[in-house]
């Protein structure tokens, strides 16, 4: 059963106003589209954004909810810029929907089906890859190579393992349209055994290295994390010095293992295109604003067998915002595609990418 509560209720007025006198300060009006914004959050329980460890003992180590949650309280203004930008989100994608309810006709909402996505075109993405390594060429060239044409495949719905989708799944497989192109390396040796989420490893003054015009690159940092942590990620809306991805140096690339097929960064950068984890860092009812995602109430670690179910629907386990094996995650949805495309639409935090 796909959620149909969690993207916002949204409806045409009747007049054109900008804002509507409201008891509900949840519920906000542009352009005629009233956006109901009460289910909106940001910061969680440190314990929901990490994943359950699988028989083995294994799992997914993302710390983006983690450090959202840090930087939340170091910048006091966080919040109302990320409810600005979820706002613009949700305005993007409603307004395209052909009768401006949610899903324009399709059951469950949220999914692009034949409907123009938020954004047309195709979207590419220079990338810089910033090394922080214990010795020279640590980081090989064929993990880097790798890592881009995953990404590519990952986003342009080129992973062979998507053929094996369950067929409760399979007409929502997005391709997403875009593409990353290698800008840039840059080198460190450092000597610093693990560096932690702190974000040190992107400022030069802290042995890191600087980010380089976040406007218009994806900035990946690649370094020994620590803590058994394979990546993390900063949300829209952040501070630009920090803007990118974090990834461990083992899980950057094909590096063979588990979590050695690359695909710790779609992941991340799934998180830096503005989408939560698929379980919404919650239980039942907290959501990740995607309405063709089912509900579930925890991540799942592992190569699952189908159907895995938790809020008496079958999880995606397969989609790339779960914490599964690498070789187990093969999808975006419709839904997921048009919350990342908004960004790049007109007012779009990423807008500057495409313009």
């Amino acid at each position: 059963m796909m959620k149909k509560f969690i993207l916002p209720l949204i409806f045409i007025a009747v007049t054109l106003i900008i804002s509507c006198e409201t008891s509900d300060e949840n519920v906000q009006e542009i352009n005629s589209v009233a956006i109901d914004m009460s289910d909106f959050y940001v910061e969680t329980n440190s314990e929901d954004g990490l994943g359950k460890a699988d028989n083995n003992g294994k799992s997914k180590n993302c710390q983006s909810m983690t450090v959202l949650n840090r930087q939340l309280k170091e910048n006091p203004g966080l919040y109302n810029k990320m409810y600005t930008i979820e706002m613009h989100t949700r305005r993007i994608i409603a307004g395209k929907k052909p009768d401006g309810t949610p899903g324009g006709g399709k059951p469950g909402g949220g999914g692009g089906g034949n409907d123009p996505t938020p954004f047309t075109g195709s979207v590419i993405i220079p990338v810089i890859i910033n090394i922080l390594e214990n010795s020279s060429g640590a980081v090989t060239p064929a993990q880097i190579d790798t890592q881009i044409a995953i990404l590519n495949e990952d986003f342009n719905d080129n992973n062979p393992n998507t053929s094996g989708a369950p067929s409760e799944f399979a007409g929502l497989v997005a391709n997403c349209d875009v593409s990353y192109v290698l800008a840039g390396v840059n080198r460190k040796i450092s000597t610093k055994s693990s560096w932690g989420t702190n974000d040190a490893m992107k400022h030069s003054s802290q042995g890191g290295i600087d980010v380089t015009d976040p406007s218009v690159n994806l900035n990946i940092w690649v370094c020994n994390i620590g803590g058994g942590i394979l990546g993390y990620a900063q949300f829209p809306g952040g501070s630009s010095t920090t803007d990118g991805v974090v990834i461990g140096i083992d899980y950057f690339g094909e590096t063979g293992g588990v979590y050695g097929d690359g695909r710790t960064a779609t992941h991340e950068v799934g998180h830096w295109l503005n989408l939560r984890h698929i379980w919404g860092d919650g239980r039942c009812r907290q959501d990740d604003f995607v309405a063709d995602t089912p509900s579930s109430d925890r991540s799942n670690g592992g190569c699952p067998t189908y159907p895995t179910v938790h809020c008496k629907s079958a999880d995606m386990t397969m989609n790339y915002m779960d914490y599964v094996y690498d070789d187990c995650m093969y999808m975006f949805t419709d839904g997921q595609n048009d919350r990342m495309r908004a960004l790049f639409a007109s007012g779009g935090v990423r807008e500057s990418f495409v313009n």
